[in-house]
C-alpha cells in the first residue's frame, strides 16, 4: 500500500500501517500521489519518465493527455471507461479513470490511479490500473483508511475484470501498450538497459 505525504502526518498512520501488514501489504510512502494507494500482482503499474528543461509546465495536460489514453486503452478490451472523480473513492483525483458496470450504470468503481511528480529537469507520471482480484484491495483499503479516519465508499473499489470477466494484466498491458503506439514509437528492451544497470549474470 503506497501511502500519500498527507498520510504519514495523521494521528492513525501506524495503526493503518499495521493494518496493511496484517492484510499482507507492506506499507509504504510515496512521493507523488495524494491518499493510500494499494497494489499487487493483479494490478498494472506505467511509469513514464521524460526529461523536461521546464517540467512543471503542462502538468494538468499531462494529466488529460495520459488519463484518456489510459481509458482508451481500457475501453479497446471492452471496458466502459472513463475520466473523472466518482463520489467517496478512494485517493480522490480529477483525473482517476473509472469503469460502469454495463449491466447497473448507476455503478462505477475506480479503476485507475493517476500521480505525477516534477523535478528540475524531468518529470514523472505514473498509473496503477487495477485489472485483477478486487477483494484483497477492497478490503486492505477499508481497513487502512479507517485508522486513518478518512472516509470513502468501499463501493467504489473494483477491478477491470469486475465490469469485463477474464480480463487478464496481461490484456491491459497489450491495449495499454498500443495506445502508447499511436502517439510514440515504441522500443522493446529491459529495464537494465535504459538504466544503466548491468543485469548479465557474473
Amino acid at each position: 500500500v503506497a501511502f500519500g505525504q498527507r498520510d504519514t502526518r495523521l494521528p492513525g498512520f501506524e495503526a493503518a500501517a499495521q493494518a496493511c501488514r496484517e492484510h499482507g501489504f507492506e506499507p509504504l510512502v510515496r512521493k507523488a500521489g495524494g491518499r493510500a494507494a494499494a497494489y499487487h500482482e493483479g494490478t498494472l503499474v506505467v511509469d513514464h519518465v521524460m526529461p523536461h528543461a521546464d517540467a512543471i509546465a503542462g502538468s494538468k495536460d499531462r494529466f488529460s493527455f495520459f488519463g484518456e489514453l489510459l481509458a482508451q486503452a481500457l475501453r479497446t478490451v471492452g471496458v466502459q471507461a472513463a475520466v473523472g472523480e466518482i463520489p467517496g473513492e478512494y485517493c480522490p483525483g480529477e483525473f482517476s479513470v473509472y469503469g460502469t458496470d454495463p449491466a447497473d450504470a448507476a455503478r462505477r468503481i475506480k479503476l485507475i490511479g493517476t500521480a505525477q511528480r516534477v523535478v528540475s529537469g524531468g518529470w514523472l507520471f505514473s498509473s496503477v490500473i487495477v485489472v485483477e482480484n478486487s477483494a484483497p484491495i477492497r478490503s486492505v483499503l477499508t481497513d487502512s483508511y479507517a485508522a486513518l479516519g478518512l472516509d470513502w465508499d468501499p463501493a467504489t473499489a473494483g477491478a477491470a475484470n469486475d465490469l469485463v470477466p477474464g480480463l487478464t494484466v496481461q490484456d491491459v498491458q497489450d491495449a495499454v501498450i498500443a495506445a502508447y503506439a499511436g502517439h510514440a514509437s515504441l522500443r522493446h528492451a529491459d529495464f537494465g538497459s535504459y538504466a544503466g544497470v548491468d543485469t548479465r549474470e557474473p
